[in-house]
């Protein structure tokens, strides 16, 4: 099956250049639309690092997910330490992230994404080999290789 598990690492590094780089010289509003700064905590060196991703807000959460699954670098550091920082658009808060292994959950997700971003989340699911519009198993099969990450903000 396709997808990003055999991607090699330095490919998805370079993938996150231009979001950040969009944010750093202000364009932030604009892509912010679709892609937040997500920061962690190394796990290892206590370093920030800065990973871009897309998001969805839900009822004042942000929603995010892994393609690489549990072996995502980001995802090992919230294991070790759930305290992050977020900028989405101009906004910068710290939260706390939980993370969601929960097939059933995440392929709700998936429903609620393809739903609002039928082109985009279709076309993802497409180059994953998934058919469309994807039944409800194929998505909870996708969803088992998958973590989901939800924010809550700050008070």
């Amino acid at each position: 099956m396709p997808g990003f598990e055999k991607t090699p690492r330095y490919i998805l590094k370079l993938i996150h250049f231009p979001p950040r780089l969009a944010y750093v010289i202000g364009l932030g509003p604009l892509v912010g639309k679709i892609i937040l700064l997500l920061t962690t905590r190394g796990r290892r060196t206590g370093k920030p690092r800065v990973t871009p991703l897309q998001y969805e807000e839900i009822d004042g959460r942000y929603y995010v997910t892994s393609a690489l699954g549990g072996k995502a670098d980001w995802v090992r550091n919230l294991k070790s330490n759930p305290q992050v920082k977020v900028q989405v658009k101009s906004r910068k808060f710290g939260g706390t992230a939980e993370i969601i292994e929960d097939p059933i959950q995440i392929a709700d997700f998936l429903e609620t994404r393809l739903s609002r971003h039928p082109r985009m989340v279709g076309a993802i699911l497409k180059a994953e080999g998934i058919s469309l519009p994807p039944t409800r198993r194929e998505l909870e099969t996708y969803a088992k290789k998958r973590i989901l990450v939800v924010i809550q903000p700050d008070m």
